[in-house]
């Protein structure tokens, strides 16, 4: 008898100790610095614009693609945005998983969920987090004509690398035992260095 409770206490003071550990990384990565880095591999109806200002830098080709897609039913717009946190704690930050909506132009654009766990160590260390985005442009500016929603794709590509006119609200959650246990409201993040 003795045994099995000695097995339980381990139990409960392993389980403590790991529960304690998990709310610390969640209050770490609450004190994180994030920032939007930069936009990569930016496809307009999977036309790669990646550095393309207007359409006169796209081959004929390439103008008779977007032209016959924004024609059609959808117009995708798909790109990788590179969101990096640093922590400045003294012990490394964990988050579970991220709610997020996605504006440019302060038009929002998509939202989503991104159940993915993710470390960063301590002492200013930065972790790069690469998020993968595919909406359809066409729908998001419904009204709008063929030129325009055109422009607007090729506009966010003509800041290169620069994620200039994006912003990503978050908001990470930490599984805490058997829960999941949310931050209290979005995080806004944009191209600068910040604790939002």
């Amino acid at each position: 008898m003795k045994k099995i409770i000695f097995v339980l206490l381990i139990v409960i003071t392993v389980s403590s100790c790991s529960i304690f550990n998990d709310i610390g990384g969640m209050y770490n990565f609450a004190k994180c610095d994030f920032r939007l880095k930069s936009v990569e591999n930016i496809h307009l109806a999977g036309v790669n614009v990646q550095n393309i200002a207007n359409k006169s830098q796209l081959s004929p080709i390439n103008v008779a693609q977007l032209i016959a897609a924004v024609a059609s039913n959808q117009f995708p717009l798909e790109f990788v945005l590179n969101m990096e946190i640093k922590n400045p704690n003294n012990q490394k930050a964990v988050m579970n998983a991220m709610e997020w909506i996605l504006l440019i132009d302060d038009i929002e654009m998509t939202k989503g969920r991104l159940d993915k766990r993710v470390e960063i160590m301590p002492n200013n260390q930065i972790a790069t987090m690469p998020l993968n985005f595919n909406f359809d442009l066409k729908k998001v500016l419904s009204g709008k004509s063929a030129d325009a929603i055109i422009n607007f794709g090729l506009n966010l590509a003509g800041a290169g690398n620069s994620p200039t006119r994006i912003k990503l609200k978050a908001k990470p959650s930490m599984i805490i035992g058997n829960y999941s246990v949310p931050y209290p409201g979005y995080i806004t993040i944009s191209q600068e260095f910040g604790n939002y």
